[in-house]
C-alpha cells in the first residue's frame, strides 16, 4: 500500500529532529493454528496525536515502567490494558518483533518496540470512550483492504506491519517465525517530491539519497 503523505500525529517539522522517547506497542492475536486476526484500537479523533486513527494498543514508557527490555514489556502490558481492556498476565509472554523509530524530519518521534502476544483466553477487548473510542479483530488483508478505501484510517508503522503479517497463514505460524526473528531499528526517511512527503523504508529507491 503506497504511503505518500504523513498520517495524524505525523506532521513534518521545520526545526532539528528531536530525540524520540522509547515506547512499546502489543500485537494481541487471535486464531491459533487455524487463522490470524490482530486486535486495533481507534484513537479518539479529538485528539492532537493520531487522532481518529485505527492502531495496535501501545504508548510511551513511563517512569514507573522501568528501564531497558523489562520496562518495555511493562509498558506493554499496561497499555493494553489501557487501551484495549485485555489483562495480559505474564510479561515475559510477549515476543519481540520489531523496533520502528519515527523518522528524523517528523515532529513527534518515538523508538517503539513492538511485541506479539496471544490473546488470553477469554478476552474480551473494551476501550474507554477518552483515548480510544471503538475496537475491532481484523485479518490483516481486511484491515488494509479497509484502509485502502478510507474505512479506517491508518499510519504508516500500522500499515507496514499489517502488509507484514498478511502473509502468515496463522497466529502460530507468526509466533513461531518471530521467536526466532533478530530484531534491528527500522527507521524510516520523508523523501520530498516536490511539494509531497513520501515516505520509504531503507533499501527503497531514495532512502540512501537521503542519509
Amino acid at each position: 500500500m503506497e504511503v505518500s503523505r504523513p498520517g495524524p500525529g505525523e506532521e513534518l517539522t521545520d526545526g532539528p529532529a528531536v530525540a524520540p522517547r522509547l515506547a512499546a506497542s502489543v500485537l494481541v492475536l487471535r486464531g491459533g493454528d487455524a487463522g490470524l486476526e490482530i486486535l486495533l484500537v481507534r484513537r479518539n479523533p479529538e485528539q492532537r496525536f493520531m487522532g481518529g486513527a485505527w492502531v495496535f494498543p501501545g504508548g510511551a514508557v513511563d517512569p514507573g515502567d522501568g528501564e531497558g527490555e523489562a520496562g518495555l514489556r511493562a509498558t506493554a502490558v499496561r497499555e493494553c490494558a489501557e487501551e484495549a481492556g485485555v489483562e495480559l498476565n505474564d510479561p515475559a509472554g510477549l515476543v519481540a518483533y520489531s523496533r520502528w523509530i519515527t523518522p528524523a524530519a517528523v515532529k513527534i518521534r518515538f523508538d517503539t518496540w513492538f511485541f506479539l502476544v496471544p490473546a488470553p483466553a477469554g478476552a474480551a477487548p473494551r476501550v474507554d470512550g477518552a483515548e480510544c473510542v471503538d475496537w475491532r479483530w481484523a485479518t490483516p488483508a481486511g484491515a488494509l483492504a479497509a484502509a485502502e478505501t478510507g474505512e479506517l484510517t491508518m499510519v504508516f508503522p500500522t500499515i507496514k506491519h499489517l502488509e507484514q503479517l498478511a502473509g502468515f497463514a496463522s497466529a502460530e505460524e507468526l509466533l513461531t517465525f518471530a521467536r526466532t526473528r533478530e530484531v534491528r531499528a527500522i527507521e524510516p526517511r520523508v523523501v520530498m517530491e516536490g511539494e509531497t512527503a513520501r515516505i520509504v523504508l531503507p533499501g527503497e529507491p531514495g532512502y540512501a539519497a537521503e542519509a
